[in-house]
């Protein structure tokens, strides 16, 4: 190994170089496992402006220590090779490498003193209370929008009054048994605004066979509306008349039924919709009358019921501020069809006359002015195609009908 220049150059007082002579002598020769101690005695024992040994081992010695203790003075923290120097290069490094103390006024990484001050997205002035109020508004608007989309997306349920076949005198098989059932166009009809339908049945508390703790009113609370279908005439005898021919006798038992099934959606709030049947029952319940025979009681009438069914028609007028107009689209001449003998005679309380038949005034539609919405039609528009050429489109009543369903449902 050649002689540190370092060493050489600075010169050392006799006596010093005379110890480390002595030193030298005296001193067996290390292991090489010692070689970093020697090496630190070497070092220790030649300072910085000491003059350097005389010997050669002495120069040897000398500068490997001086030079790892140069080494070390640098900051080096490894040794600077295998060997004695590099070992003494190690022991000469001074101070271990710089560790960070953080102490209890010491900032840690990270935080908003680290940073200068508070987080950048918070705002000015922004305090814990100021932020939870903020956090709570966030999760309110949040809950509301989820209750808001179900309100809004959740399937209507819509009733439908079922019509019934008595049991015919001295008949066998189903003829023999009474039966509950739906009329398919009206449930298509209403079906067609993708809402779900169900049939009312009628129930029986009392029965023998299978007595039921169910009432109607339990139809009422669990479905959102309700629609009157058309079918057999409403028996005088609900509204305190006698029947002036036997065949207009009419359906009493089919009368007691939605009676009750009406007065329960119009408690509950929620919305009804007659139609043919279901709008003279309207203003039965409310205390009207009806005409028994239109033939007979208005003889200048024309015919409202004839062999061609659903394709008799008339055209309608709308009465000044009626809200049955309001809901349909202008049209120069609304026509509708015509399958009933019977119609309103005296209206009933807080009833008002939505449209009549322009040919001969026989009242064509009613409405209950204390509710979101009761209304009867007297034609049939779930018997023609709705928007089509011929017949009045009645699609807006029924979105209005469903509309109340929707904002009554709770």
């Amino acid at each position: 190994m050649p002689p540190n220049p370092d060493t050489l150059t600075r010169p050392a007082p006799p006596s010093d170089a005379a110890a480390s002579a002595d030193a030298q002598a005296e001193t067996p020769a290390a292991k090489p496992t010692t070689h970093a101690s020697a090496a630190a005695v070497a070092s220790d024992s030649n300072p910085i402006g000491a003059s350097a040994p005389k010997s050669g081992d002495d120069v040897k010695a000398a500068g490997v220590g001086s030079a790892g203790g140069n080494i070390g003075e640098a900051g080096t923290t490894a040794g600077a090779g295998g060997g004695a120097g590099g070992g003494g290069g190690g022991d000469g490094g001074g101070e271990p490498p710089h560790q960070p103390a953080f102490g209890s006024s010491a900032p840690r990484p990270g935080s908003p003193a680290s940073m200068g001050g508070q987080p950048s997205y918070l705002q000015a002035g922004d305090s814990p209370w100021s932020v939870l109020r903020r956090i709570m508004s966030a999760r309110f608007r949040a809950w509301y929008d989820r209750a808001g989309q179900r309100i809004t997306q959740r399937t209507l349920k819509i009733g439908i009054s079922a019509r019934i076949f008595h049991p015919e005198p001295g008949s066998k098989g189903l003829r023999s048994k009474t039966l509950q059932y739906l009329e398919e166009s009206i449930a298509h009809w209403v079906m067609s605004r993708d809402v779900l339908v169900f049939m009312i049945p009628t129930v029986d508390t009392q029965g023998l066979l299978h007595p039921s703790h169910i009432r109607l009113h339990d139809y009422a609370k669990h479905l959102d509306g309700l629609v009157l279908q058309g079918g057999a005439d409403v028996s005088p005898l609900t509204y305190s008349e006698v029947a002036t021919r036997h065949e207009w006798q009419g359906d009493r038992m089919r009368d007691m039924y939605e009676l009750e099934l009406l007065h329960e959606f119009v408690e509950q709030g929620k919305p009804i919709l007659g139609v043919c049947r279901g709008c003279q029952l309207i203003n039965v319940a409310f205390g009207g009358t009806l005409h028994q025979d239109i033939a007979t009681d208005l003889p200048q009438a024309i015919p409202h019921v004839t062999e061609t069914y659903e394709h008799n028609r008339h055209t309608l007028t709308f009465p000044e501020g009626s809200s049955l107009a309001q809901m349909l689209a202008p049209v120069d001449v609304p026509i509708v069809n015509s399958i009933h003998h019977q119609s309103v005679k005296t209206l009933g309380r807080d009833l008002s006359v939505e449209a009549v038949c322009a040919e001969d005034g026989v009242v064509e539609a009613i409405r209950y002015r204390k509710a979101p919405f009761v209304m009867g039609l007297q034609w049939h528009p779930e018997f023609h195609r709705a928007g089509g050429p011929e017949f009045l489109d009645c699609t807006p009543v029924l979105d209005n009908f469903l509309r109340a369903a929707r904002e009554t449902r709770f």
